[in-house]
């Protein structure tokens, strides 16, 4: 009698030990992302201690359109920043109303122009203007909050304009984007100047550089350089470690 429990026992403990093992392969990461009240234009959502900015809305496109852009971001300069070729692939992200879509398009025209948003809205417009200007080497593709949906190892450059602060899961978005990019691929990352209080946008609007590496570097990017010569914007690029 007393073998006999002494076997139950050493089978519950195994039983129970296994149980353990069992949990603790599944446990799942440590959440990354906390959530508070802060800025009444952010979603309550944090990310390495910033805020996550609501997303502007396909109502926007005509804000995205204003005749008085290319003044207030010197939308000419950036493009020049990007050296783009004839042949390069690019990824525009949180294309909108594809603004930059069709002047990138005109200077790759041998190379390919990913226009990637989650609005269908967004896409039907870029879709539209395609069909009117008569571009073949634009190609819009319906992203997720989490993925960009691009191949794997495609692209070469990579364009976010003031829209990577609106993404519901950054960490998740970047890890897609690396895995689109080429090894010798960079990101152009182009966000309001949080240290400059005089540019006229709202704060869960804007970045810092500091905070850009500090996101951008938990991904495994690294910041090549800064080109300061953006009215408003910084203009980061970030190469694979």
């Amino acid at each position: 009698m007393i073998k006999r429990l002494g076997v139950v026992f050493a089978l519950g403990f195994l039983s129970l030990g296994l149980q353990c093992i069992g949990q603790t392969s599944e446990q799942k990461p440590k959440e990354i992302y906390t959530y508070k009240k802060g800025d009444p234009n952010g979603i309550g959502k944090w990310y390495m201690g910033r805020e996550i900015a609501h997303v502007m809305g396909f109502q926007g496109i005509g804000w995205l359109e204003r005749p008085e852009r290319e003044a207030e971001e010197n939308t000419a300069t950036l493009l020049q920043n990007m050296g783009i070729s004839e042949e390069d692939t690019i990824a525009d992200i949180g294309a909108g109303s594809g603004y930059h879509v069709f002047k990138m398009a005109t200077l790759a025209r041998k190379g390919h122009i990913y226009a990637v948003d989650i609005q269908d809205e967004m896409l039907e417009a870029i879709q539209q203007k395609k069909i009117k200007i008569g571009l073949q080497n634009v190609t819009t593709v319906k992203g997720s909050a989490e993925n960009v949906n691009l191949p794997e190892n495609s692209i070469d450059k990579i364009l976010m304009v003031d829209v990577y602060h609106e993404f519901d899961y950054p960490a998740e978005i970047i890890a897609s984007m690396k895995k689109a990019l080429r090894p010798e691929g960079r990101i152009f990352l182009i966000e309001y100047r949080g240290e400059d209080d005089a540019v006229p946008i709202k704060r869960v609007h804007k970045m810092t550089e500091e905070q850009a590496v500090r996101e951008m570097g938990s991904a495994g990017f690294k910041l090549q350089r800064n080109i300061g010569n953006l009215p408003w914007q910084h203009c980061l690029i970030f190469v694979k470690e």
